[in-house]
């Protein structure tokens, strides 16, 4: 027993040292980050090293690095960049897709951001400028979610065509490409791409079907249901 609980003890303080310089503040966010990364992948909305996750701390954006598996992400690989893209921490690359995150981070009051390349979403954007108002959590995204036109990944243009589409919302598919959404929270910008995603798989579904057209909402029932997700849930 206590030869096990030397090296629990062993385990902490390497954990410690490879954290030695790094804010708690940044290190839970660095954690928290992980988590949702890998969260991805376990419900199937990347494949690989596809996708990605970047969240806010102070002027510090800190980002999963390109290329590497998410379940080899350690404590020690935090990777985190300004404003204006510049490095300040950790030695990975950060991820090709940097100029979408740092536009979001840039222009709106986002602390978190989530890319994915989900099946059903990813599909719809191929199909439509803007998914049809098939479910009324469009509304929590913000209203009628739009297709950004377009273009080659890791691109400042890629990330000019998605700031369009985001105006007034807090997602938007890409097309022939996925998913972003963002959010104040890891949690909130997860939780609406996956409201996005399970909204292209009903539309997908329900056009399916032989001889049948869905039955879509109208701009004034969206608009009625906007006003009562605002009251949605539990008083802060």
């Amino acid at each position: 027993m206590v030869e096990q609980q030397g090296n629990a003890g062993g385990e902490r303080d390497e954990r410690d040292v490879r954290r030695r310089g790094v804010p708690d503040d940044v290190a839970h966010a660095w954690d928290e980050l992980v988590a949702t990364a890998r969260r991805t992948v376990a419900d199937g909305l990347v494949v690989g090293t596809s996708g990605n996750v970047s969240v806010r701390v102070g002027d510090t954006v800190l980002v999963t690095p390109t290329g590497v598996p998410y379940d080899r992400l350690t404590p020690a690989d935090v990777t985190g960049v300004d404003l204006s893209g510049r490095q300040v921490l950790g030695t990975l690359r950060p991820t090709s897709e940097l100029p979408m995150h740092l536009a979001i981070h840039g222009t709106t009051d986002a602390r978190a951001v989530v890319h994915t390349h989900a099946v059903h979403a990813t599909a719809v954007s191929t199909l439509v400028d803007e998914l049809p108002l098939i479910h009324y959590m469009s509304a929590a995204l913000g209203g009628p979610v739009r297709v950004a036109p377009y273009a080659t990944y890791g691109t400042p243009e890629l990330a000019e065509n998605m700031l369009r589409a985001l105006t007034g919302r807090s997602g938007c598919l890409l097309q022939n490409h996925g998913t972003i959404t963002y959010g104040s929270t890891l949690s909130e910008a997860y939780d609406r791409t996956a409201q996005l995603e399970w909204m292209c798989r009903v539309w997908l579904t329900a056009s399916s079907v032989p001889g049948r057209t869905p039955h879509l909402l109208t701009p004034a029932q969206l608009t009625k249901a906007a006003t009562h997700l605002r009251d949605y849930g539990q008083p802060s």
